[in-house]
């Protein structure tokens, strides 16, 4: 399989060297000296982008006119993810999209929803998040966090909507608090605490390093290859 990656990052270079001792021949490396562009010539089977907010949406219009699937990493565009999807079908176009690629956050997934189903029939308990991040990432909360959080949303019915803490708003009952940190050399920690006036339940996901995201990219890769469409990494896991 021939790779293209599409940002320079610590992760583009995690994403290298693992496709690399996987067998995998990356091709091409795009960055801010080499961006990917509609005119770009790639000679790879498919594409895996983590590059920033502003850039993602250019980058999978350019992967669908180039008839190249493409796997996006980065978050903070999914306001538009309806937009997106919508185009990647019409255009016939193959786009595998994840707030993180990681197995163990993904099983994480499933037990936050199973939580917060329980939780909505013990009401006495309030819902409250916790996310770390290394300082280089650029939104927050990180998608990893909107989606748990859209997770209790959808599963509970106190919460309506989430809010980010740290933005000096006064937090509703009806919304969940999620407080952002941002510190050097953090891979990705979330924490969701359920809390009563006698006890609380915590569940946390704490990443060692990167490699379980750059593992799930190469194998979601993997996956696209010769699919049209819209894919998850529930497709992927066949969850």
């Amino acid at each position: 399989m021939k790779v293209a990656l599409i940002g320079s990052g610590k992760m583009g270079k995690t994403i290298e060297s693992l496709s690399t001792e996987m067998g995998f021949q990356v091709v091409e490396k795009f960055s801010s000296l080499n961006p990917f562009l509609e005119s770009s010539s790639v000679n790879a089977d498919v594409l895996i982008e983590f590059s920033v907010p502003e850039l993602a949406i250019k980058h999978i219009e350019h992967a669908h006119k180039l008839g190249l699937p493409i796997v996006v990493g980065t978050t903070g565009w999914y306001q538009k993810f309806e937009q997106v999807k919508n185009s990647t079908i019409e255009s016939n176009g193959s786009l595998f999209y994840a707030s993180n690629f990681s197995v163990g956050v993904n099983l994480f997934f499933q037990v936050n929803t199973l939580l917060a189903k329980l939780m909505n029939q013990n009401s006495q308990y309030s819902a409250s998040m916790l996310e770390i991040h290394h300082t280089e990432k650029k939104d927050a909360p990180s998608g990893t966090a909107i989606t748990l959080a859209n997770q209790i949303i959808e599963n509970h019915n106190n919460y309506a909507n989430w809010n980010l803490i740290s933005s000096n708003i006064d937090t509703s009952a009806s919304e969940l608090p999620i407080e952002a940190i941002r510190e050097p050399h953090v891979p990705g920690t979330h924490v969701i605490k359920w809390e009563s006036e006698i006890d609380f339940i915590e569940i946390k996901h704490e990443a060692k390093s990167r490699l379980g995201f750059a593992q799930g990219a190469v194998y979601a890769a993997k996956f696209l290859v010769g699919k049209k469409g819209v894919y998850s990494m529930n497709d992927l896991l066949k969850l």
